[in-house]
């Protein structure tokens, strides 16, 4: 189990470099998507199933088909691009080191917690329904409520006059 979840997470750093390394934006998204797959991997070793489904129909679904939707949309080449400039390259790497201090500096002294929690079915589905629906049963009611009119709202503001 410990040899799959290290397996996964190298991929998931690997395809994460790939990600920011590679100069076309649609083998770039193509590599996110295995990150995000991954990261979905490390999810159900973890046995959090309501983040692993979230994970694939979210991130892995509607969010990279989005940004390839975008990419396409854009058509980036080489020729209406400009260069960037040496000035703006030492300007980026400037705030990333001083980015990289200040989360050093504030990671430096916290403190780290090797307790695990009693509670072991934490990210199980069956878990977060029975919170749902006995604790929090009014917000979710109203938070439906508000979903149901912003629908029949966007049905409304999109459907054609027929008269």
């Amino acid at each position: 189990m410990q040899y799959i979840f290290y397996t996964l997470a190298f991929f998931a750093i690997l395809c994460a470099l790939f990600v920011v390394f590679e100069k076309n934006p649609v083998h770039s998204v193509l590599y996110l998507i295995l990150t995000f797959f991954s990261i979905a991997g490390i999810y159900v070793l973890l046995n959090a199933q309501f983040l692993f489904i979230v994970q694939l129909i979210v991130y892995s679904g509607a969010i990279m088909v989005l940004f390839l939707f975008v990419l396409m949309l854009l058509n980036l080449n080489k020729d209406t691009e400009p260069q960037k400039s040496v000035i703006f390259k030492t300007a980026g790497a400037i705030a990333a080191g001083s980015f990289l201090l200040v989360l050093v500096a504030v990671l430096k002294d916290t403190q780290q917690s090797t307790e695990l929690s009693a509670m072991t079915d934490i990210g199980l589905v069956k878990q977060l329904g029975k919170t749902l629906f006995t604790k929090f049963v009014v917000p979710f009611e109203v938070a439906s409520i508000l979903f149901l009119a912003a629908m029949v709202g966007s049905v409304l503001l999109g459907k054609k006059e027929l008269y």
